[in-house]
């Protein structure tokens, strides 16, 4: 569970293209943003730490830029997890309660039963989340103050690779940071970017990074489903460079600049200049037509959705993915890429970034940072969960003479 430290709660999004990090006060007056800093990520592929030295030092310039701008000392982060294969796992459990009133006693004993599965050994249990009770089989919403035999639950567990998760920790150890808590990145996303009417009839979430697709399926609110796809923006990159014989940061700057996923009819006739690898000293121009860009870029981006549909379509969850998709992430900015998904996945896409956030910048409102505000808004959840559960309300006693009784023994 996140702590806030005089109100103050870091968030670390470790991407494959860059590392960012947002530090907030949390208050009576919500969460507002004091600090930002982000860095170009180095030593990371497919969301997986594989240069423990240079995705440290990415980390500890991230993190001191936040630092700088908040003037605060930073101790410890919560960690956005898009590595290691995320990956979900449902479990239905039960317990006899005899007819009485059902306390906070008899849902911890319920909760305490829950384990990772035999074949998920190599694997770090990152959330457990319930996401529906059961009294005597009848779906309740909140079963504390009720009555029944037999209380039951639905939990559904995210977990991730142990080795990677391991890496993770090594590093912001070695950026003099602790972790306070792990979010999976997607579902952080979906916390950011999801209006609750979306959360509660049904939605998926793709989060389009540099290295990694990862997804995530809301429904009555609840996060019900968790995957990743090892394949991101950087893919696309590297398909043009091959393509077009061209350096890599070339590559890079004419698909953000002007590649796009969907042909238009005038892109024959549209005329780049590819530099090409190796010739520093360059005699005669090398043109083509952007049709040549596009045809590049649009299988890859095909190639993603189609596995995007397909991983749905095998988890069984496709009837409460609903009929509506939300892209984040830097490589879903790609022009005419709503519109693959939307052919592809057959659902109506947007595209999505942060939601309203006080101290937050435009320029940092939009897709490539919905993870890292959503891990904010997690930790302030949770903060807001500890003062909940440390200050319960009073109950006011019904009648006068309830009333005077509640004197008497707070005051005798």
């Amino acid at each position: 569970m996140a702590k806030a430290r005089n109100g103050i709660v870091a968030a670390l999004d470790i991407g494959t293209s860059k590392v960012v990090c947002f530090v907030a006060r949390v208050d009576g007056a919500g969460l507002r943003v004091i600090g930002i800093g982000h860095h170009a990520a180095a030593g990371l592929r497919s969301g997986n730490i594989v240069d423990m030295e240079q995705a440290t030092r990415a980390i500890s310039s991230a993190v001191s830029a936040a630092e700088e701008m908040c003037g605060e000392t930073i101790r410890e982060v919560i960690v956005g997890v898009g590595g290691g294969q995320p990956a979900s796992h449902n479990q239905t459990l039960e317990v006899q309660v005899g007819h009485h009133e059902i306390g906070e006693r008899d849902v911890r004993r319920l909760l305490s039963q829950i384990h990772l599965p035999a074949e998920t050994s190599d694997r770090d249990l990152i959330h457990t989340l319930p996401i529906g009770y059961q009294i005597d089989g009848s779906q309740v919403i909140e079963p504390r103050g009720m009555y029944g035999e037999r209380l039951g639950v639905d939990v559904h567990l995210v977990t991730a690779a142990t080795g990677a998760m391991r890496n993770l920790a090594v590093c912001i150890k070695r950026a003099h940071l602790d972790i306070a808590d792990r979010v999976a990145t997607p579902y952080a996303a979906g916390l950011a970017t999801l209006v609750p009417d979306e959360r509660k009839l049904g939605a998926t979430l793709v989060d389009m990074g540099g290295g990694t697709t990862s997804i995530a399926v809301f429904y009555e609110d609840y996060l019900v489903h968790v995957d990743s796809i090892p394949i991101g923006g950087s893919h696309v990159t590297s398909d043009i460079a091959r393509g077009l014989s061209t350096p890599i940061a070339d590559a890079e700057r004419m698909k953000t600049l002007i590649g796009r996923a969907r042909a238009r009819p005038n892109d024959e006739y549209d005329i780049i200049d590819v530099p090409l690898i190796g010739e520093h000293e360059r005699t005669t121009p090398n043109h083509v037509p952007r049709s040549i860009l596009v045809g590049i870029i649009r299988p890859r981006i095909e190639e993603t959705f189609e596995l995007v549909r397909s991983r749905l379509e095998a988890s069984g969850i496709g009837r409460l993915a609903g009929g509506r998709a939300v892209l984040v992430g830097g490589a879903s900015q790609l022009d005419g890429l709503p519109e693959i998904a939307s052919e592809i996945l057959n659902k109506k896409v947007r595209l999505g970034g942060p939601l309203r956030m006080a101290g937050l910048a435009e320029s940092l409102a939009g897709p490539p940072f919905a993870g890292c505000a959503g891990l904010l808004i997690h930790a302030a959840q949770q903060v807001q969960a500890v003062s909940q559960a440390q200050n319960p309300p009073a109950e006011v006693p019904a009648s006068r003479f309830g009333r005077i009784g509640s004197w008497i023994r707070d005051n005798f």
